[in-house]
This record gives C-alpha cells, sequence and structure tokens, in this order.
C-alpha cells in the first residue's frame, strides 16, 4: 500500500513578528511544517496563517514544560529535524538599577529557554538542526547591556559545550549558535531612545531582519558552531579581546557615536 512520504516538522520560538516570523517563512518555503510559537498568541495565529502547513501554539519560553508539549505536538505532525531558539527579550540600562524581575526576564528567556529548549527537541529529535539566536554582545563586553550580554555569552557558551556532548554521544544534530549584530525592528526601536543603548546603534546601519533570517537558514545547508555577522564587527571584537583596557574605552567610544546618531 502506497504511504505518501510524512513531512519533516521545525519549531520556530518566539515566532510571532520579527525574525522569527521571518524564520518560519523561509523554512515553510523548503516544505518543513512549521510549529509556530510565542507568548503572543494571536501574533503566532498570524505568523502561522500565511504558511502552508504551520500552525501555532502559545508558549512561555520560561517554562521548561512548555517546551517538551511543544516537541511533542511537532512530533505529531511528522519527524522533527528543525528547532530554532529565536525567543528573547532586550532590556538596557546600568545593571545596578535594573530591576530585580527584569534581570530574572532576561535570564530566564534568553537563558534558560534555550537551554529548555535544547533539551525538549534533543528529547524527540533522531537527526537534524538546532539553531540558537545569540548576539554578537554573545563575543564583546557590552556596557549598557551587562544583563542582556551575559545571557548571550552564557547561550555561545552553552551551545558550544552542547555540540562536544553530541559529538561525543555520536548523535546527528547539528548544533549552530548564530550571533548578529544589532536588527532594525520593534526590539531596538523600543530601546532607541536610552543612552544605555548607544552601542547598538554605532554601526551606522542595522542588521535587517531579512539578512539574518537568510543567514539562520543557511546554517541549515552549511552547520556552523559559530557564525557571526557582520564579519568586519566580529573580526575587529576579536582583536580587542585580549586586551580590555583597550577595548572598553574604545567599545565607549562606539557607544557615544551610536548615541550621537540617535539623537539626530
Amino acid at each position: 500500500m502506497y504511504c505518501p512520504r510524512v513531512p519533516f516538522t521545525a519549531v520556530v520560538t518566539g515566532a510571532g513578528r520579527g525574525l522569527g516570523r521571518s524564520i518560519a517563512e523561509r523554512l515553510a518555503k523548503r516544505g518543513l511544517h512549521v510549529l509556530v510559537t510565542d507568548i503572543d498568541e494571536a501574533s503566532a495565529q498570524a505568523t502561522a496563517a500565511g504558511l502552508p502547513g504551520a500552525w501555532a501554539l502559545k508558549q512561555d519560553v520560561r517554562d521548561p514544560e512548555s517546551h517538551r508539549a511543544i516537541a511533542r505536538a511537532a512530533e505529531s505532525r511528522g519527524p522533527l529535524t528543525v528547532w530554532i531558539n529565536n525567543a528573547g527579550v532586550l532590556m538596557v540600562g546600568e545593571t545596578w538599577e535594573m530591576k530585580d524581575a527584569d534581570v530574572r526576564r532576561t535570564v530566564e528567556v534568553n537563558l534558560l529557554g534555550v537551554i529548555w529548549g535544547c533539551h525538549a527537541a534533543l528529547g524527540v529529535m533522531k537527526e537534524g538542526s538546532i539553531i540558537n539566536i545569540a548576539s554578537l554582545s554573545a563575543i564583546v563586553p557590552a556596557p549598557g547591556l551587562a544583563v542582556y550580554g551575559a545571557t548571550k555569552h552564557a547561550v555561545l557558551g552553552y551551545s558550544l559545550s552542547l555540540a562536544g556532548e553530541l559529538k561525543r554521544a555520536r548523535r546527528p544534530i547539528e548544533i549552530s549558535a548564530l550571533c548578529p549584530d544589532a536588527i532594525a525592528g520593534e526590539m531596538t526601536n523600543a530601546v532607541a531612545h536610552d543612552a544605555a543603548a548607544g552601542i547598538l546603534f554605532s554601526s551606522g546601519s542595522l542588521l535587517t531582519v531579512d539578512a539574518v533570517a537568510d543567514a539562520a537558514v543557511e546554517l541549515l545547508d552549511s552547520p556552523r558552531l559559530v557564525k557571526t555577522m557582520p564579519a568586519y564587527r566580529a573580526a575587529l571584537i576579536h582583536l580587542l579581546r585580549p586586551f580590555p583596557a583597550i577595548g572598553l574605552p574604545l567599545l565607549e567610544q562606539f557607544a557615544k557615536l551610536g548615541r550621537k546618531r540617535n539623537a539626530h
């Protein structure tokens, strides 16, 4: 008896808008059935409504059980082969002035949300790719974004260690950490008025959502443990990392430039 091929499935967290939505669109074009998740259920439904084979579920990525439920839901539609940990929040300001609740939310969404997502995905995936959206702040000190940067440093470190564990266990699952510079969109627009966010705008032109979404999906074809973008910014950062006494004052000059640009 003829049995039609069961479609592969993918999960994209925080895909109600912005980068997550753009990634989900690209995965759907590849023929994957995409499970769109977001804490804003209406936004998740709006993303899924425009994509063939996609569906949506509300999810708070701070809840580990929510990830397990999402993994089961995806697996029920077909083999889960792609999981994108995209959900994240951005808060800026002097770290000692941040509210306890804001610090906790940033850590739980940006870091624990990635860890819980990886655990859940690995509970059902036989093979495939997990992509963790980090940030260029994962490899550079980011004054004004200390807590946010700390979570992204941790996401990068976790991704590298996880890749090693999977290789040792001989599991055919690729791990990639994507580290883009600031992206034009709702998150950066929301903090543009804050002087503490100056470093985000120091390059003069922010990355586009489409460019970063393209880079994320390209990692499925050509996996890399770490992909930074743009490359020239990452190269400068790597040169400065061993010399914080030089790098930190220089970063402050970049931040001043970003604040000046935002003021106009």
